[in-house]
């Protein structure tokens, strides 16, 4: 009878007590595909805060979290949806940092992360229509929607007084609702507003039409390792235009190395920040060896950052646990916390306190999930990219 008054105590405080686990968090992004020059700096900056996080020991009882990496393609939305579905099934993640590109972003969330009940939060899918997809308050991300950019692109025209433009968009959510954000916004004469399909090999049909319509610059709202890049090409090779306007889909640093002079003096603009969260995060991305210039790591961090802290906040590495507090862990009230301070985020949170995540790009989700956000516009000037300013 004391054998079993003994094993039932010893029991009762194992079944009362904390233990260190290793939770999955997924990471799904276009590692192939039309801006997979940009996914392993994004992955890799993630996977910073994740690394931060299990390395301060502070995190739920000491333990662990392991980055489980996807591949989304960035345009194949069954190929996406089938590699989620892995994540949660097979892999067992809690989370999803991603997806990148809009259209596989929502067929992952429709498809895979709402029927399994899976916070996504996305580091750059931005197209207006995901503001309003049903998600079950699932879905956060931490660039700002298309909404914004198409603003910012009528704003860079008016400011130089180009009132005529030609519109190539590449042909997918992310291109369609960003071309239709910059015509609602912009003034001038949009000569044609036409598609464009990645991975062809000869876009002089395209260039001929825009060539046909006219303007003095041509706005091209793709992908830079793909159709815009060839887009940008084709006009060069025919002398249709010699000035391009780029939204946040063309830049990267395959963009100049690529067309060099062609792209000289266009402009473009892409989510962005600055301040000592942004500097805190260069410092840590730089001692880690990721190109912290390149789109989308400052963001990337953050998600990855954002669903550590709402499962802390949880006290519990659930789904359930991440769904209910980002938002909370985000936003005010709460001791701001910088990049490199999430091992302090992660003791207020066991002391019952509260968090205001800044991170990297000045945090604040607003609405169902969305960033506030800022942009950088930038031109090219002697084959770099030079910024103009933040807005």
């Amino acid at each position: 009878m004391k054998k079993l008054l003994l094993a039932s105590t010893a029991a009762t405080m194992m079944a009362g007590a904390g233990f260190a686990e290793d939770v999955k968090v997924g990471i799904i992004l276009g590692f192939t595909g039309p801006i997979e020059s940009l996914t392993p700096d994004m992955a890799a900056s993630a996977e910073l805060a994740l690394k931060e996080v299990s390395d301060s020991g502070a995190f739920l009882d000491g333990s662990t979290i392991t980055p489980v990496r996807a591949d989304s393609t960035c345009v194949d939305a069954a190929a996406a949806s089938a590699a989620a579905e892995r994540l949660i099934t097979s892999d067992g993640v809690v989370a999803i940092m991603g997806a990148d590109c809009s259209g596989v972003t929502g067929a992952v969330l429709s498809n895979v992360a709402v029927p399994n009940g899976v916070v996504m939060i996305s580091p750059s899918a931005t197209s207006p229509g995901l503001t309003t997809v049903e998600d079950n308050g699932l879905f956060f991300r931490t660039s700002p929607s298309d909404a914004r950019q198409g603003e910012i692109l009528a704003e860079v025209l008016e400011e130089k007084g180009i009132s005529s433009v030609a519109v190539s968009y590449t042909n997918s959510d992310y291109g369609k609702g960003l071309a239709d954000a910059f015509e609602a916004a912009f003034d001038g004469e949009i000569t044609i507003n036409t598609s464009h399909e990645d991975g062809k090999a000869d876009y002089s049909a395209e260039i001929g039409a825009l060539a046909s319509a006219g303007g003095d610059v041509l706005v091209v709202l793709g992908y830079v390792d793909q159709g815009g890049k060839g887009i940008i090409q084709a006009a060069a090779d025919t002398g249709a235009f010699d000035t391009f306007l780029m939204g946040d889909g063309m830049y990267g640093d395959s963009l100049v190395a690529d067309l060099g002079d062609i792209v000289e003096g266009s402009m473009g603009i892409v989510p962005w920040a600055e301040g000592e969260g942004t500097d805190a995060f260069n410092a840590l991305g730089e001692a880690a060896g990721i190109n912290v210039s390149s789109a989308y790591t400052r963001e990337s961090y953050d998600a990855g950052a954002l669903i550590a802290l709402a499962m802390a906040k949880g006290g519990e590495a659930t789904k359930e646990a991440v769904a209910a507090n980002v938002l909370d862990v985000a936003n005010a009230p709460g001791e701001k916390i910088l990049p490199g301070e999430l091992d302090k985020a992660l003791k207020i949170l066991a002391e019952g306190g509260d968090i205001d995540y800044v991170g990297a790009t000045n945090v604040e989700l607003i609405g169902p999930g969305e960033a506030a956000g800022t942009y950088r516009y930038y031109t090219i000037t002697d084959g770099d990219f030079e910024t103009v300013d933040i807005r």
